[in-house]
């Protein structure tokens, strides 16, 4: 390990720590804001769905934000990112507002976060050399992967000691965030020193739709639709239904995020191996199955033929963790991107515009998630995310590989 660290340029070396500190912030914000609005709040999973609003729609907007902010360099932009990210959580931590104000301290740091998301993979990339890049990614998302297993030992003890709590007038754990994130700024201050302003990307607005594009828009759309069931309606399930608290979820973070460790960066070895179409194929079947089994599992818990207990707990747990490693491989998605781009300038407007997608069919789904799940059960709507990750086996089928393994 110290090898690899002194092989390692010091621009890397930095956005690795940038990375790990990220995913530890987020680890102690976005991954418990579930149980968040269900014990300070009390929502129902219709309730749940419209929160998602305000959450998921600067996903939508960020393609123009970000191009507005196109005269600064991408790592000034993630600086800012930073700053609004800090105040939305932070504010969270000292007070318990009215539900309404909640949302719009909820949607300013959201704002931080889908302006991150685009330029984390692009800044990354920027500072990988041609050869190995899955290798790299792997290793971004490996470090990202054992962080966000950091932040679930510490949501599990804190919880557990009685430190952090959602009920009280301070919940820590948020402020705590918030200060980690603060450390995330002060390293892109530094970054920023190390590499001057060269970091800048084409941020307008030009709607990259180039037919080369078509098979990544559709995944990322597919992704929307993924993502927001599993992650949103997924948890719910525990929560809501089984009542497990967030140590309970912690518990599953920190089993998921150890196998992870070993499982991320082994993807991106695999990507270059075997080749991205091979992956885009697993990638689809893991979907396929996770959403299927997890459909029929949440079919018994709701209606009382399964037990909460034994057996068909653990397997949800189970599911529960695979899917988290599912949901990490969305990396392929982004080496598929440059994989393919006509230009290096079309990589940030087009994962932009990818993001903007992805929100836009994540807004639509979570509100009808929640008319679902009230009205019919939630099993249907883990059925309808397994039938359409049909789609995502379709596109890997028409990936070239000989035009991949060109371009990587």
């Amino acid at each position: 390990m110290l090898k690899k660290l002194e092989n390692m340029s010091k621009v890397q070396l930095i956005y690795f720590f940038i990375i790990a500190f990220t995913a530890l912030g987020l680890g102690l914000s976005n991954d418990v804001i579930a149980n968040y609005f269900k014990d300070a709040y009390q929502i129902t999973a219709y309730e749940r769905g419209l929160i998602e609003f305000p959450r998921e729609l600067p996903g939508v907007l960020v393609i123009f934000i970000v191009a507005s902010l196109s005269i600064f360099s991408d790592v000034r932009i993630a600086m800012g990112a930073q700053l609004l990210s800090i105040i939305g959580i932070g504010a969270l931590g000292f007070i318990t507002p009215p539900f309404a104000i909640m949302l719009i301290f909820i949607f300013i740091n959201s704002v931080g976060m889908h302006m991150f998301m685009p330029l984390q993979d692009s800044i990354g990339m920027s500072l990988i050399k041609n050869e190995g890049i899955g290798k790299k990614m792997g290793q971004y998302k490996g470090v990202s992967t054992v962080f966000t297993m950091l932040a679930g030992i510490l949501v599990f003890i804190g919880f557990r000691i009685g430190f952090f709590s959602f009920k009280s007038n301070i919940k820590w754990i948020f402020i705590i965030a918030a200060g980690i994130l603060v450390v995330v700024f002060i390293l892109f201050f530094i970054l920023e020193k190390q590499i001057g302003k060269s970091i800048k990307s084409n941020k307008k607005v030009n709607f990259v739709f180039r037919k080369e594009y078509r098979y990544y828009y559709t995944l990322v759309v597919m992704w929307g639709v993924q993502k927001q069931i599993m992650i949103v309606y997924g948890p719910w399930v525990l929560i809501d239904i089984l009542n497990k608290r967030a140590d309970t979820l912690a518990i599953l973070t920190i089993i998921g995020s150890f196998v992870g460790v070993f499982f991320i960066p082994a993807v991106g070895r695999w990507v270059d191996r075997f080749g991205i179409k091979k992956l885009l194929y697993a990638d689809a079947l893991s979907f396929i199955v996770v959403y299927l089994v997890y459909g029929l599992l949440s079919a018994g818990f709701s209606t009382g033929t399964l037990d909460t207990i034994g057996i068909p707990l653990f397997l949800a747990y189970m599911i529960f963790i695979i899917d988290r490693m599912s949901t990490q491989m969305g990396m392929i998605r982004t080496i598929y991107l440059r994989s393919i781009a006509v230009k290096s300038s079309d990589i940030t407007p087009t994962l932009s515009l990818g993001l903007s997608l992805d929100h836009i069919v994540s807004i639509i789904c979570a509100y009808l998630g929640g008319v679902v799940w009230s009205l019919w059960g939630p099993q249907y709507i883990f059925f309808l995310a397994s039938a359409l990750s049909i789609v995502n086996l379709y596109v890997a089928s028409k990936v070239r590989e000989d035009k991949l393994t060109r371009c990587i």
